[in-house]
């Protein structure tokens, strides 16, 4: 019986060359905005259901593959067939990740290629092993501090769980979690076992864990390197010094060469944070010249004297 054909690549607006990455990312930014439970708009839990079918078949390299087999040149709503051979294909529904409640949700085409809740095609051979489905992945994030990122810690901590692409509302969940020394912003930790339980014995979903550093006052984080901001008197960025520097580690003895400048920066190897492989970044310090707001009666005497020999014009240094 022929069906709608579905385009899945218009469906999440990318082409068919799209990776894996693109197709997850364009999938998720129009999943976010026709979710149920943020667009009440007549017609959005429809556009859902349809991105999700879409993306159920794209995510999955076997599918994708099959499904670009039947060409390129079908339009979306042209009556189709499966071609002759399609019914010994089998294909489990529903696996990790998936972002549906189940086949039910998809469309005719859907389970006359792939299989689903009454539907044919060679989800009828292989119905019984398709039940037994992986739980889905579920998403958290988690702040912590410089301290942390740089020492690695092991606590128990309260997090807001949501559903794949930060989709559904929130749910608390209370677990200990171990971060590694080394993690940035960014950094994704595993939590196997952690996500969604699995349907008919399937295994339960992981959890993973989006980690992000916490402002700090000294430092910003560049990657694995720290910067931090080196103040100095006019006359110590003239003739030079020697001055504690900040570290994660506690102050540091960092040598200012004579004549720095505003801007520059001095660098202390291996005072940044640790890396995955045991490597460790650097420190950066940006020089910024801090002049006196007020003046004693001295000091104001000692620069007019400085001001009346000295040769030094910046505006016309180059």
């Amino acid at each position: 019986m022929p069906v709608q054909f579905q385009d899945y690549y218009k469906t999440i607006g990318v082409s068919r060359s799209a990776s894996e990455d693109e197709i997850q990312k364009a999938f998720r930014k129009l999943a976010r905005k026709y979710h149920p439970d943020v667009n009440k708009d007549p017609g959005a839990e429809e556009k859902f259901k349809e991105l999700n079918e879409a993306y159920e078949v794209l995510k999955d390299p076997d599918k994708r593959r099959s499904y670009d087999q039947l060409g390129a040149n079908w339009k979306a709503g042209q009556n189709f067939s499966p071609p002759p051979g399609w019914e010994n294909i089998r294909f489990a529904t529903g696996g990790p990740g998936a972002a549906a409640g189940g086949a039910g949700d998809f469309s005719d085409f859907f389970s006359s290629l792939f299989g689903g809740a009454g539907g044919a095609g060679g989800f009828r051979g292989a119905r019984s092993g398709a039940m037994r489905r992986r739980g889905e992945d579920f998403e958290a994030e988690l702040e912590i501090s410089l301290r942390d990122a740089a020492h690695g810690l092991k606590k128990k901590v309260d997090l807001d769980i949501q559903g794949p692409g930060g989709l559904g509302a929130a749910r608390k969940k209370s677990l200990t979690v171990t971060i590694p020394a080394g993690v940035t912003t960014g950094s994704k930790i595993r939590l196997s076992g952690q996500g969604g339980p699995g349907a008919a014995g399937g295994p339960a979903g992981d959890l993973f864990l989006r980690l992000r550093l916490r402002r700090d006052p000294d430092f910003t984080p560049e990657a694995h390197n720290l910067r931090t901001t080196l103040k100095l008197t006019p006359w110590e960025a003239a003739l030079g010094t020697q001055i504690d520097v900040p570290t994660l580690e506690g102050p540091v003895k960092m040598k200012v060469p004579a004549g720095i400048q505003s801007g520059q920066s001095l660098r202390l190897k291996g005072k940044g944070l640790p890396k995955r492989k045991g490597e460790t970044g650097d420190l950066l310090a940006t020089v910024q010249i801090a002049v006196p707001k007020e003046l004693t009666e001295k000091e104001k005497e000692l620069f007019e004297q400085l001001a009346e020999t000295s040769e030094f014009d910046p505006r016309k240094t180059k």
